[in-house]
């Protein structure tokens, strides 16, 4: 035993200098490989909203949506923002820009918000199931261009010539269009059927977290109607950016779409509704002005959407985007409802030159100061 225990012994004393490892050089993040400095210090993830489907051990859960929450060292504000993110999206849209700078989530973190980034249910990291859901479609650089990165050469309404803030040239095989392309998932291509997945799950995740604030975008923006529709008692504001519209009908073909007016699926209104041909629509005598579409409106006596009356609610719309034609009408169909909001056109606040997803763009965090100041004085 003796023998055993010496040389143990010596090569205890010996070990810190025969294995001693020069200090490791500080890290350094490999070139295009942004790191940020954060204010969150606190974060986690989780599911809800899923169902199961089929028949004992077989089974599968479809619906589920994909959460992650993000939180200060001192939550400041009494309620967190919900972000929900539009058609082809997910959370990652509100993380950072694809150019490498601070996105919304971070900047309302630094606010004193906990915030809520979403994958909605069938896209991204919430689960889609090709046998039990609906077909999917990928959106192509064409419709990119067009929509979102290089509005000048390829959009064709008034506005769009005065699109000066994508941060890059707006074309595929720049790094910056590359990077924010490579985002892209395929959606479900049903709005009805994703308004009436995502209405499901993010009224289970309000009955987890509690009452919170609504930031949609795009597609997400019936959704934003539609959970507070469910919950209206938990929704404590909605800042909707460039909500999907105009009310019903498509904004290039004009044909036929959202049936229920915000909506492609139902809607609370006073008197009640039972079906959408009961909501009878007309359009307006004129364009509200130059490069304006001609809105629908409710027949009279318009029925009041009765779960978003109080509800504070502001339409946010930039100067170039194709939205800027017709955000109007989606703001005075809701106050024809008896709901009223403030439409924040960006133009007439000094903010110019920017398109649809201007979360993105190289003055994005000015506008995040924007919706900041707006819900400091409306739902604080």
């Amino acid at each position: 035993m003796r023998n055993l225990i010496m040389p143990l012994a010596a090569l205890c004393l010996i070990a810190p200098a025969a294995f001693a490892q020069p200090a490791p050089a500080a890290y350094k993040p490999p070139a295009g490989v942004p790191l940020l400095p954060t204010a969150v210090t606190r974060h986690g993830q989780f599911y809800v909203g899923g169902e199961y489907v089929g028949d004992g051990d077989k089974r599968q859960m479809i619906g589920q949506m994909y959460v992650e929450v993000w939180a200060p060292a001192h939550i400041t504000k009494p309620y967190p923002i919900v972000f929900l993110h539009g058609f082809g999206g997910t959370g990652t849209v509100w993380m950072q820009t694809a150019d490498g700078r601070k996105g919304w989530a971070d900047y309302f973190v630094e606010q004193g918000y906990a915030v809520y980034i979403t994958d909605g249910p069938a896209r991204g990291r919430s689960l889609y199931n090709a046998e039990r859901q609906p077909k999917q479609v990928t959106g192509n650089t064409e419709d990119n261009q067009r929509s979102l990165t290089n509005l000048r050469e390829k959009g064709t309404w008034p506005q769009a010539k005065l699109h000066t803030q994508y941060p890059g040239t707006g074309k595929p095989g720049d790094p910056i269009f590359d990077a924010a392309f490579a985002r892209g998932v395929q959606s479900i291509q049903s709005n009805a059927e994703q308004e009436r997945l995502v209405q499901h799950a993010a009224a289970a995740l309000l009955d987890r977290i509690g009452p919170a604030i609504l930031i949609t975008h795009s597609q997400a923006g019936p959704f934003g109607w539609l959970i507070a529709d469910a919950r209206p008692k938990l929704v404590k504001a909605i800042v909707a950016v460039e909500p999907g519209g105009p009310p019903f009908e498509d904004r290039v073909s004009r044909a036929p779409e959202r049936a229920w007016g915000v909506t492609d699926i139902p809607i609370t209104y006073d008197p009640p509704v039972t079906g959408p041909e009961q909501l009878k629509h007309e359009p307006e005598a004129a364009a509200d002005g130059p490069g304006l579409l001609v809105c629908q409106k409710q027949a009279a006596p318009p029925r009041r959407l009765v779960n978003l009356v109080g509800l504070p609610i502001a339409i946010v719309t930039s100067e170039a985007s194709y939205h800027a034609q017709y955000d109007h009408c989606t703001a005075a169909y809701l106050v024809q409802a008896g709901v009223a909001n403030d439409h924040l056109r960006l133009e007439r606040m000094g903010i110019h030159g920017n398109a649809h997803g201007m979360m993105g763009e190289k003055n994005n965090l000015q506008i995040a100061g924007v919706i900041a100041a707006w819900l400091k004085r409306k739902a604080m």
